[in-house]
């Protein structure tokens, strides 16, 4: 099967930069990016690339490299389904907040209503790319409403999880640690399977490019989170035990960090992990193993969203006892609100639960984020439902730059791990804050020994 034309459903986080990359390194195919937001797509097409809806470094560059050449963003869902070989599905799969597996399972009617749309559309064989997360054994429900559609066209069904890491996509793109490409073992199948290898061997090493069947595939992306969201949660218990030892976490991470059996990457204490993935894939995992009675499974996995609410919890209430109990009417600083560095997206930033908690405990909350804007930041806090948008407004304060947030502050949080906020001027930020000065480093971001010699009372997690 030699592939002439991509269609891509969603222009999201996931959409938008793989189908760039794609069109970047295979010039011969023709890409479609296709979704009914027309506000985003709009933003796709903006003529000052820099305005693209997703931030990635070096994503801008891709895009404006390939746009109206074999790159192509637009509403015209049915003509791209109709003219495409191959076709991604890349559209969100949230955490269903009603009905049967509530607050757990994903919710795949945007799958379903995908898989209709092409039914009804295509009039040739295509193949389906599963790029969503999704969980185990969904190809079966695709296959099912595709293979029924009574007017004869065949559909072969690829799973293709990404593995990208916000901030660092394009990266991950260009040198991924490995392809997953999950197909059926008939020949058909193994057909499909190579025309989506011969794509990603446009410049991924083939010894990189994993097979599997469908099922391994699907579980392995819900896996994967699994385990980085594990190695999280698990400094940070431990960074709450380094606390009231007096021992420090940065250095018990280092220790066994250098064990090669376990490495040091995802050992870096924090307020916690946020991201659209981790926590919905952990409690997709967790629903699919109740649903087949494997309630110990479930428990285990569960544990490790309990501990990272808990340190977000934990956090904000630090905040509040240093404080001396009351945090009513005082200048809580957040220096940043994205859930990570080099990214614009802030879904489960632990910036929202802590500064709902300080709400809660009446404090004004003022926030700088260098690429969050404010309309996204009061929207992440209605989301929780605890304010109006009235009340929202009259006590949260954003600002354009750091040092005007931290102004007359009463403590100042650092939320994200912004780079440029280890270059700001600290001891300009302490002279103009309230004394005592109290900062609360949430990333692990600063020197502990320099703040304090600043004057700041500082708090570090996982330093006693």
């Amino acid at each position: 099967m030699m592939i002439k034309n991509i269609c891509c459903i969603g222009a999201g986080y996931v959409g938008g930069p793989t189908m760039s990359v794609i069109a970047s390194k295979c010039p011969e195919i023709r890409v479609n990016v296709v979704d009914l937001n027309e506000d985003r797509i709009k933003k796709w097409n903006d003529e000052n690339v820099d305005n693209i809806p997703i931030y990635e470094p070096g994503l801008s560059d891709i895009v404006k490299e390939c746009r109206d050449k074999n790159l192509f963003f637009s509403t015209n869902v049915e003509q791209a389904i109709s003219d495409a070989d191959m076709i991604f599905i890349s559209v969100n799969t949230p955490t269903k907040t009603y009905g049967v597996g509530k607050g757990m399972a994903a919710d795949l009617k945007y799958i379903e209503l995908c898989a209709r749309q092409i039914a009804s559309v295509a009039t040739n064989d295509k193949i389906i790319v599963e790029k969503s997360t999704l969980p185990v054994r969904t190809a079966e429900s695709l296959k099912a409403i595709l293979d029924n559609t009574g007017n004869g066209v065949k559909f072969d069904i690829l799973s293709n999880p990404e593995f990208l890491a916000e901030g660092t996509a394009v990266d991950d793109l260009l040198t991924p640690d490995r392809v997953l490409i999950g197909g059926e073992s008939s020949e058909r199948g193994l057909a499909a399977q190579k025309a989506l290898v011969e794509v990603y061997a446009h410049w991924v090493p083939e010894d990189r490019i994993l097979t599997t069947n469908v099922w391994s595939s699907e579980l392995s992306k819900l896996t994967a989170n699994a385990f980085l969201a594990q190695r999280v949660s698990s400094i940070n218990a431990l960074s709450e035990l380094c606390e009231v030892t007096e021992a420090d976490v940065k250095e018990v991470a280092r220790a066994i960090g250098t064990d090669s059996r376990i490495g040091p990457k995802f050992l870096n204490a924090s307020v916690g992990f946020g991201g659209s993935c981790f926590q919905k894939d952990i409690l997709n995992l967790v629903y699919i193993a109740k649903s087949y009675g494997l309630h110990e499974v479930a428990d285990y996995w569960e544990q490790v969203i309990i501990m990272n609410d808990h340190q977000k919890r934990r956090f904000a209430k630090k905040i509040v006892t240093r404080l001396f109990n009351t945090v009513s009417g005082k200048k809580i600083c957040l220096l940043g609100w994205a859930f990570k560095k080099d990214t614009n997206d802030t879904r489960e930033s632990a910036a929202i639960y802590v500064s709902d908690y300080l709400l809660n405990e009446h404090a004004e909350v003022h926030v700088y984020d260098p690429k969050v804007k404010r309309d996204q930041i009061i929207s992440d806090l209605l989301v929780l439902g605890n304010f109006s948008k009235e009340e929202l407004e009259e006590r949260v304060f954003t600002y354009e730059d750091a040092l005007s947030c931290a102004n007359q502050a009463h403590a100042v949080a650092i939320m994200t791990e912004w780079d440029e906020f280890k270059e700001l001027d600290w001891k300009h930020v302490y002279d103009e804050m309230f004394k005592p000065a109290f900062l609360f480093d949430g990333r692990m971001l600063l020197n502990h020994d320099e703040m304090t010699g600043i004057g700041f009372q500082m708090y570090t997690l996982g330093k006693g």
